[in-house]
């Protein structure tokens, strides 16, 4: 009796594609929508993703899934992550899916916060793009931009080396948490620890202003706060040139990572977060995000717009476990 009880379980989990890295058959995204819609319609989504492109993103995920309607809690990684361990320490978890950069994510699994879960749609991602816990929703390419009224046309740069030139001084904006930068500059670009930082002892001379959240970053530039930005995310800047802003971006170089898609362990609505988890790998979702000006992770789905960098030097899982060494440096 306790044996045919277990195999009625597994095979329940099976079902809703919980267990297994190949379940034999996962329900639909159609099927699981309607367990989705009897939680209560309501996907709580701690996300970084920037609002200009969540406008768009977002009800789209709505309409295709009538009777849902997301909850989307906008705020820096390190903010969110906070929020997630606070209430979990209060005994309590808000939060559905989970979706920031990839050491953000790593970070919340660490405190037991995460569902391990293989989705069906992760099959198509190379391994590098997805682990026992997450798949990448997409791939963020750190690049310099800047104001076309402020900077003008013959000093425009074409390297990050340009910044080092005494004419930027008190002119630069930055988000002084991108980590990666300087790591992916010591690993990549430089292959030398002492070049990297030699390097950004250079721009720090020019006196670069900080400022926390990259959304803000980009709308500073275009209320011309400031001339140019170093640490200014691609996928922000299409949408903002096809609005009229006064601005524009380098795409010969650049410092590419992962953010990633997970679900909150003791999810309130756990359908409705595997639904989006599953929607927002599939190749569907995908063509959605890069539509919604993001640059999708997909092997098979390109962007819309030129987001990708000529030259990328891209954050590693493995680079991940260096960002002790290169936080202290």
């Amino acid at each position: 009796m306790i044996t045919r009880f277990i195999r009625i379980i597994l095979a329940a989990l099976a079902l809703a594609g919980l267990i297994g890295s190949t379940p034999a058959r996962a329900q639909s995204l159609d099927e699981l929508h309607k367990s989705a819609v009897k939680e209560g319609g309501v996907l709580n989504f701690y996300a970084t993703l920037a609002q200009i492109n969540a406008e768009i993103i977002l009800p789209i995920f709505e309409k295709r899934f009538p009777g849902i309607k997301v909850n989307h809690v906008d705020a820096t990684s390190d903010k969110l992550v906070a929020r997630a361990v606070s209430e979990a320490r209060g005994g309590k978890t808000l939060g559905d899916v989970l979706q920031v950069p990839l050491e953000n994510v790593i970070q919340v699994h660490d405190q037991g916060l995460l569902l391990d879960v293989s989705l069906p749609e992760a099959a198509a991602y190379p391994d590098g793009l997805k682990g026992g816990f997450w798949v990448s929703s997409d791939l963020q390419y750190f690049i310099a931009a800047w104001n076309t009224s402020l900077v003008k046309k013959d000093e425009e740069p074409k390297s990050y080396d340009d910044f080092t030139h005494p004419r930027w001084k008190n002119r630069l904006i930055a988000e002084s948490r991108d980590l990666e930068m300087l790591l992916a500059f010591a690993k990549y670009r430089f292959k030398s620890d002492e070049k990297a930082i030699d390097y950004w002892k250079k721009i720090a001379a020019n006196n670069v202003e900080f400022h926390k959240g990259h959304s803000q970053l980009a709308e500073l530039l275009v209320a011309g706060q400031a001339a140019a930005c170093l640490t200014c995310y691609s996928h922000h800047y299409p949408i903002r040139i096809k609005k009229g802003a006064p601005v524009n971006y380098l795409l010969s170089e650049g410092v590419a990572s992962i953010n990633g898609t997970a679900i909150f362990k003791n999810a309130p609505h756990p359908n409705t977060a595997l639904l989006f988890a599953r929607w927002v790998a599939s190749q569907e979702g995908q063509k959605v995000m890069a539509q919604g000006g993001r640059n999708p992770a997909h092997p098979k789905v390109e962007p819309v717009d030129k987001t990708r960098t000529e030259k990328a030097y891209f954050i590693t899982a493995a680079d991940l476990k260096e960002f002790p060494k290169y936080e202290k440096i």
